[in-house]
């Protein structure tokens, strides 16, 4: 008989080299919610609550691949962003805290510009679509399209749209060779969370990160890391409306080039921000 305490010493014992301690309780507990349905509150008030031998071994098998290295998103299959569900597999990135940050910044300045008159926004590398639906639900009548290079990536972008009951225009396209003219198509705002990681970046992520999560989604190449700033920018230059704004999550360690790069394209008003960490991660400009 296994209690809820002994899950906790034998994730402890056995994913410590994996994750910190604190990662590790935290892990710990999401497992034990989901598997048994308990809240959080009651897992540490009753930690000598026995489990039955159905949970236990779905417990066991969850370890097995947490040992891996398998981000705990990846085997549950699904993450939280922005207080909505989302489904993740390793064909889309898994969502992360400053991205949510992105997304408050757009509502910040668009939530009431939405209503009435038409508003038409782009997310472009939507990977698990987070971003788009996210928007969507607090910008009703926005209209939202959104692309992706990976078919793997928008089948799961539409799975999150109907789980979150949302109509996104889905869009299967490479940025990297869109030509610049997109039938008039006018857009309030384009939004991206490109690729950013550099290989000298490689060498400072966990192998979490690396050895499981889409490589297309995070890296560039060394000598030319604005290369998606660069595509992103010139087709928004093409597409956005007048004063219409481009938002952008970015590279710690190039925010200021990536406001030259901006503002070598003519881009105005160019705003920097950084995340809760105080790291550059955020840019906003507009046309």
């Amino acid at each position: 008989m296994i209690t809820i305490k002994d899950v906790f010493e034998d994730y402890r014992q056995q994913i410590n080299g994996v994750y910190d301690i604190n990662e590790t309780e935290a892990i710990t507990l999401l497992i034990i919610a989901e598997v048994t349905g308990m809240s959080r509150a009651s897992i540490k008030a009753f930690s000598e609550r026995a489990l039955t031998a159905e949970q236990s071994e779905r417990i066991k098998n969850i370890l097995i691949e947490l040992k891996t290295g398998k981000p705990v998103q990846y085997v549950l299959g699904f993450t939280e962003f922005y207080g909505l569900p989302f489904k993740v597999n390793p064909y889309v990135l898994i969502p992360r805290p400053e991205t949510e940050e992105l997304v408050e910044w757009i509502l910040e300045g668009e939530r009431l510009k939405a209503k009435g008159e038409r508003f038409c926004l782009l997310d472009i590398g939507t990977g698990s679509g987070c971003i788009a639906i996210s928007l969507k639900k607090n910008l009703a009548d926005a209209e939202i399209s959104a692309i992706d290079i990976s078919e793997g990536a928008l089948k799961t972008a539409k799975e999150n749209a109907m789980l979150n009951e949302v109509e996104i225009n889905f869009i299967q396209a490479d940025i990297l060779n869109t030509k610049p003219g997109n039938e008039g198509a006018g857009y309030n705002i384009i939004v991206s969370n490109p690729p950013y990681v550099t290989l000298d970046d490689k060498k400072q992520m966990h192998s979490n990160v690396t050895d499981f999560e889409p490589h297309t989604a995070l890296f560039v190449p060394e000598h030319d890391p604005l290369i998606f700033y660069r595509a992103i920018a010139d087709f928004a230059l093409n597409n956005l409306l007048t004063d219409g704004l481009i938002y952008f999550e970015i590279n710690e360690n190039l925010g200021k080039e990536t406001v030259e790069l901006l503002t070598d394209k003519g881009f105005k008003n160019i705003s920097l921000r950084k995340d809760m960490s105080g790291r550059d991660r955020m840019i906003k400009a507009q046309f």
